[in-house]
């Protein structure tokens, strides 16, 4: 489905007038409905301007079509989770206070209220609160029903467009299929539809609690269909640029940008403010980009962190025989380039996707060489925070990782050899690699192929500083767990950036199970100002001289 385009090069080319009916309808909703007041009376929003003028501002733009963004989208379009009359949550404290405002939706709660005292797997506190709601007693191994149902309330829907590079679901379309989620199936599902029942309506028989991420991708993409979201959805988009037109005079020590034009002081005087100008391209049937840009008020970034793996920054990392990432190497696993090599694979890193790549070797006969930083003893490995019992494949590499050591005179072992506390100094055209130990004890070592598996970073060069500003140190990269995007705890907006939003692995969310507490705090913070703007349009509209 076509970017509706506000301005393009190629004007004429992609517009979609069921679209850009639809997206029209919605605005008139979005105005009309919420305000009671005829549509024409409102700026920004007759026909004329929507479809053929470039004035058109968009209330909220979300990057990225994951989970993260997915979810978003279900709550901006008005669906509302309330407390099941039926439902005793096991927190006491947190039931009392759920009862206190039973007849609101928890959108239109004091979430800073609900969160308080609640401790859980992440860091956000909403995130914490969404999930107890959603999956009660989860950490505690229990998989109680959640204490929520949902209404569809079509007067909160927020207009807004969910740009993505492929099918809604995002990474999960880019995943190795032969691996099980580290989470299990309940756990990555979104509100309103369970995932064992849709896995049961596809005729899918699961056989344990984790899946494949090719399952989850479809459940994703269905997800969007069945819950009537496909309107605001945008795929084959690749984000070029965002930029801020404007800002608030709160976001400026002297009041005002001396550079905004006198139509952009204008247009800050209209029920929408045009703060954000997206710019990208879709990438159409017949291969060709076509440019197009968007206005926004708010923008919302849902891009996980999956777009650029991370490197070792040494010699002889570009080589062709050196990959970052696992669909590389499964990819040249499974046309047969390494079976039968006498040279081993090294791979490189601690994390869960480098074990995968350890089975993905040792379940196809390829001798590993793993090397990383880290003793085995260290207590924040991943590996010491999974039951074993649910997760054997991967106590099975941490089992080698600690019992099949490199020896002293760096002979191999047959199958697999483990390097703890080393790491690359450099890779050579001979394909040969040179490691160093904790100690500077230096080894040589030919090999077959290399495979570098640190972890990734967001792609956000569409921002300026590669958005390394509005990170916690701005200094550095953005990276899920390292520098996270600093945001206001309750509302998820950039705390260096007004009208500027990030949930997800950007704000250190990297389980689905967590990630959906972002949506919740940009939904309410949202709708929050959403009744301010209508309780001051209507003031204005009354004629009583307040503005």
């Amino acid at each position: 489905m076509p970017v509706c385009c506000c301005r393009c090069s190629l004007p004429g080319h992609f517009r979609d007038t069921e679209t850009e009916g639809e997206i029209f309808n919605s605005l008139v909703q979005y105005f009309g409905d919420n305000l009671g007041r005829k549509v024409k009376a409102m700026p920004l929003v007759e026909e004329t301007s929507l479809l053929e003028d470039s004035s058109v501002t968009l209330p909220v733009v979300v990057i990225g079509n994951g989970p993260s963004g997915i979810c978003l989208s279900y709550m901006l379009s008005g669906y509302r989770p309330y407390l099941s009359p039926e439902a005793v949550h096991p927190n006491a404290i947190l039931y009392s206070k759920l009862e206190e405002a039973r007849h609101l939706s928890i959108v239109d709660q004091d979430l800073e209220y609900l969160s308080e005292g609640l401790e859980g797997r992440s860091s956000n506190p909403v995130a914490v609160l969404f999930d107890t709601l959603l999956h009660p007693g989860a950490d505690f191994g229990h998989d109680d029903p959640s204490v929520l149902h949902w209404k569809l309330e079509q007067h909160h829907y927020i207009p807004h467009l969910v740009l993505g590079k492929g099918p809604p679901g995002g990474a999960w379309h880019n995943m190795e299929g032969s691996m099980l989620t580290i989470s299990f199936g309940n756990w990555m599902e979104l509100p309103g539809l369970k995932f064992k029942d849709w896995a049961s309506s596809k005729r899918r028989n699961l056989k344990g609690d984790r899946v494949l991420p090719e399952e989850v991708a479809r459940y994703y993409k269905h997800y969007v269909k069945v819950m009537g979201l496909q309107k605001n959805f945008r795929e084959n988009t690749y984000i070029t640029s965002v930029s801020r037109l404007c800002r608030d005079p709160d976001d400026n020590d002297d009041g005002q940008d001396k550079s905004i034009s006198a139509q952009q002081q204008i247009e800050k005087s209209k029920f929408i403010t045009r703060n954000w100008e997206v710019q990208g391209y879709q990438r159409v049937d017949d291969g060709s980009h076509v440019p197009f840009c968007l206005f926004a008020e708010n923008v919302a970034l849902a891009t996980g962190t999956l777009d650029s793996p991370a490197r070792l920054e040494v010699e002889g990392e570009d080589f062709p025989f050196v990959f970052h990432s696992m669909p590389e190497f499964g990819a040249a696993v499974s046309r047969g380039k390494l079976r039968g090599r006498v040279d081993p694979v090294l791979i490189v890193g601690s994390g869960l996707t480098a074990a995968d790549a350890v089975l993905c070797a040792y379940n196809n006969n390829i001798p590993v060489i793993h090397v990383f930083r880290r003793r085995v003893t260290d207590p924040s490995l991943i590996f010491k925070q999974l039951p074993k019992k649910l997760y054997p494949e991967y106590h099975k590499v941490y089992h080698m990782m600690c019992t099949q050591l490199c020896s002293a005179d760096s002979n191999l072992l047959s199958d697999y050899t483990s390097f703890p506390e080393h790491h690359v100094l450099s890779f050579k055209s001979d394909m040969k690699c040179i490691l160093q130990s904790v100690s500077g004890l230096k080894k040589i070592f030919k090999l077959s192929a290399a495979v570098v598996l640190i972890g990734s970073h967001p792609n956000l060069s569409f921002l300026k500083e590669q958005g390394c500003y509005l990170g916690h140190n701005s200094s550095q990269p953005i990276t899920c767990k390292g520098n996270p995007v600093e945001i206001d705890a309750y509302t998820y907006e950039c705390v260096k950036e007004a009208h500027l939003f990030a949930l997800g692995p950007l704000v250190g969310d990297n389980f689905v199970r967590f990630l959906k507490g972002g949506a919740l705090g940009v939904t309410h913070c949202l709708a929050v100002r959403q009744k301010k703007k209508q309780h001051l349009f209507v003031e204005r509209e009354g004629g009583d001289g307040i503005a």
